[in-house]
This record gives C-alpha cells, structure tokens and sequence, in this order.
C-alpha cells in the first residue's frame, strides 16, 4: 500500500506541473502543440535522467525512483514511459518489435481518442 501512496504523491507532483507548464504562453502563429511537445520531451529526458541514474548508482533508494519514474514522470507524461519502452526494446535489438509498438500506439491511441469523441458525440 505504501508503494500506491508513494505513486499517487509523485502524480500529484507531476500532474501539477503538466498543468503549470501548459499554462506558459508560446507565441505560435499555428496550432502546434508547443507547449505538450516540450512537457512530452522534458518528461521523456526525466525518465531517461532517472533510469541512467539508478542504473549507475544501485544505491539509490527503490522508492524514490518509484516516486520519480512511475509517479512525478507518470503524471507528467506518460509518453515518458512510452519513450523508455521503446528505448529499451531498440536496446534489446528488438528493432521490428519497437517499430510496430511505436506504429500502433500512435495510431491505436489517436483511433482511440476520436473513438472517444465519436461515442460521447453520439449518444
């Protein structure tokens, strides 16, 4: 239970600075997400940050990299997540499995999301 309450400290960590730093205006001429690019990179740069450092350093206490990693990174973004999957399967030489993970979540979530839409649209 206290790995659950370590997690949802971290989320609360992230979400809040997702938020805050979706809230700083870009002057963009178009609709490029700027703001949830940079969050996305930020976020995949702090897993990669976390993960090198608990690789390199044993020592480092489990459950801060949990706070950190699945917590402050999982609410921040979870592209992080997705990011060091992907890293690690491309790792592992994993080369045609990393590729359709990155098609399909794509194109799955983007399916999923005006699927979403669709049904609250329609009913």
């Amino acid at each position: 239970m206290i790995k659950c309450l370590i997690v949802g400290i971290g989320g609360l960590i992230g979400s809040v600075c997702r938020y805050l730093l979706s809230q700083i205006p870009i002057s963009n001429s178009s609709s490029f997400p700027s703001n949830t690019l940079i969050i996305n990179f930020l976020g995949a740069l702090a897993i990669g940050v976390i993960t090198g450092l608990s690789i390199k350093n044993s020592n480092i206490d489990q459950n801060l990299i949990l706070l950190l990693k699945v917590g402050v990174c999982g609410g921040f973004t979870t592209f992080s997540a997705f990011s060091l999957e992907t890293v690690n399967l491309i790792n592992r030489g994993e080369i045609i499995t990393s590729v359709v993970y990155v098609l399909l979540s794509v194109l799955l979530c983007l399916f999923a999301v005006v699927a979403g839409q669709s049904i609250v649209k329609y009913f």
